[in-house]
């Protein structure tokens, strides 16, 4: 069976967590959940941690609903989690490491700050499959469909498996329980929002998060989400690309 880490970066007590959770034991998949005891978002692929003499503190959670799923609270981010998960921190290192559901979506290159994005990153670049999901909620949400959201991201799981360990995907679900369908799409240049510098002193700076002043790309992840669609984007972990800019390639 197929052994699934679920995190996010929410924390361990986000309904998002959980609807995901439940959505893979329904597939049947064997789901260990360890996620951050608090909120951790924008922590991205960080390994920083509460820490007292190098020893990161765990401790054992009873979830309403997933009773018979191991749940740990960590205190650390999702990047870290999912780094000592296949060290075997909670057990059998997972094949899978899904993270989400994220409240809020994450698309556009602006992913690399997303502590959704690096706990699946991070479990891919560890010999894993990656998942990560989010729910486009909006800045002023009224409600959350976060099973819609985890459905049609554990539906993607088949496919996913397919491909090598390793391979990572970025899933981006509207807050619909309808929705048009799923789409393979790519990073838009930006996210769905933009940080702003709105202060700066002596001793301050201080940073606001609004709404894009533009269109998303046409084509993008951002524009098919606007438009209904889940999103399905492939990434490539951290790798390295050939320069030529050194004549002599080192010693023979």
């Amino acid at each position: 069976m197929t052994r699934v880490l679920v995190t996010n970066d929410d924390g361990i007590d986000s309904p998002g967590l959980h609807a995901l959770a439940h959505a893979l034991r329904a597939r049947e998949l064997a789901v260990t959940i360890a996620a951050p005891v608090t909120q951790s978002s924008g922590s991205s692929a960080s390994i920083m941690a509460e820490n007292a003499e190098g020893r990161i503190r765990v401790d054992r959670r009873t979830i309403e609903g997933l009773e018979d799923v191991p749940a740990f609270a960590v205190h650390g981010g999702p990047g870290l989690i999912a780094l000592i998960a296949a060290r075997g921190a909670f057990g059998e290192p997972s094949d899978l490491v899904a993270s989400g559901v994220n409240h809020g979506a994450n698309v556009g290159r602006a992913i690399l700050h997303s502590g959704t994005v690096g706990a699946a990153l991070t479990g891919g670049l560890n010999g894993a499959w990656g998942l990560a999901v989010s729910l486009d909620v909006g800045l002023d949400p009224k409600i959350f469909h976060w099973d819609a959201a985890a459905d049609a991201a554990a539906d993607l799981v088949p496919a996913l498996l397919q491909h090598p360990r390793g391979t990572v995907i970025n899933v981006n679900a509207p807050n619909s329980a309808e929705i048009k369908g799923v789409v393979e799409a790519e990073l838009a240049p930006f996210g769905i929002v933009q940080t702003t510098l709105t202060q700066k002193d002596e001793h301050d700076v201080r940073l606001a998060v609004e709404d894009l002043p533009r269109d998303p790309a046409p084509g993008s992840d951002a524009a098919h989400l606007a438009a209904g669609w889940v999103t399905v984007t492939g990434l490539d972990p951290v790798s390295h690309m050939p320069l030529g800019i050194v004549a002599d390639a080192g010693p023979g």
